[in-house]
């Protein structure tokens, strides 16, 4: 007598389902449709659609649906691929982006610079890192009188003072003006140019380089005579205006300005 098939026993254990891996449609990854046998590597996903191109460069674009490809034989999902986390923005000294900045109380500390152009050209890079720490620059309007206005503002360890100083090179008068201040809560610091605009890279105003002005005439006058640029006025705002981030400056400067910046934002105590 033949024996009875009953049928699967309900009963017993259902067997366990295989999981289809889900696999990220990664450029260059190889993958087969098994329906048309194409086979190519992923070029880029487009919405719900997955875009290939085989050996011979013809491309093909199929839905991305659940276990619809071959991947060395074996059935997989593919999905987009996860964006890749966005680079922290940056400001134009070069320093992470602080978002959703608020204004800050300013912090007792100061920066002196010689003019207002100096204080525009540290705004233009630096201004974003300065009021996160609170820290103004002020314009001082020349140097001539600096030990004095150093002893009106008082530093002291909660209220430090640096300076940057135009044409800061031995044997200036501005290195004798500087050699009077001794003060550890004031730190001075300078650029060998006769002018901040000398700092600025010259390629980046599309001149080979900076004119010399001979000893005894203005020298911003004679620059923008030479190079045409007009008035100062004029030249300043062309100067400013090319200036987009720490790369456009010479180095003196910037090593000057961020050590001033270091020193002011030192922490007390």
């Amino acid at each position: 007598m033949r024996p009875v098939d009953y049928g699967r026993d309900p009963l017993a254990s259902p067997k366990p389902r295989k999981e289809i891996p889900v696999v990220a449609a990664e450029r260059d990854l190889v993958v087969e449709d098994p329906a048309t046998g194409f086979c190519g590597a992923v070029l880029r996903c487009e919405s719900d659609t997955v875009v290939l191109e085989d050996r011979h460069g013809k491309q093909r674009v199929f839905p991305l649906r659940a276990a619809a490809f071959l991947l060395d034989g074996k059935p997989v999902t593919l999905v987009r691929p996860k964006a890749a986390p966005a680079a922290p923005k940056r400001t134009a000294s070069g320093s992470v982006q602080v978002a959703g900045l608020k204004a800050r109380v300013a912090a007792a500390s100061r920066i002196w610079v010689e003019g207002i152009h100096d204080a525009e050209l540290v705004e233009r890079v630096w201004g974003h890192d300065l009021r996160v720490e609170g820290v103004v620059v002020e314009p001082l309007h020349g140097i001539d009188d600096l030990p004095g206005r150093i002893a009106e503002f008082g530093p002291h360890s909660g209220a430090r003072l640096g300076v940057l100083v135009d044409h800061l090179v031995r044997g200036s008068k501005e290195a004798r003006i500087v050699d009077a201040v001794r003060d550890p809560n004031v730190l001075i610091t300078g650029h060998p140019y006769v002018d901040i605009w000398q700092a600025v890279k010259p390629d980046v105003l599309g001149i080979r380089e900076w004119p010399v002005i001979p000893m005894g005439q203005d020298w911003k006058t004679g620059v923008c005579t030479t190079l045409g640029w007009g008035e100062p006025a004029d030249g300043w705002r062309r100067v400013l205006s090319a200036v987009r981030g720490f790369r456009d400056l010479e180095t003196p400067l910037l090593g000057a300005v961020e050590r001033l910046i270091d020193f002011t934002t030192m922490p007390t105590g």
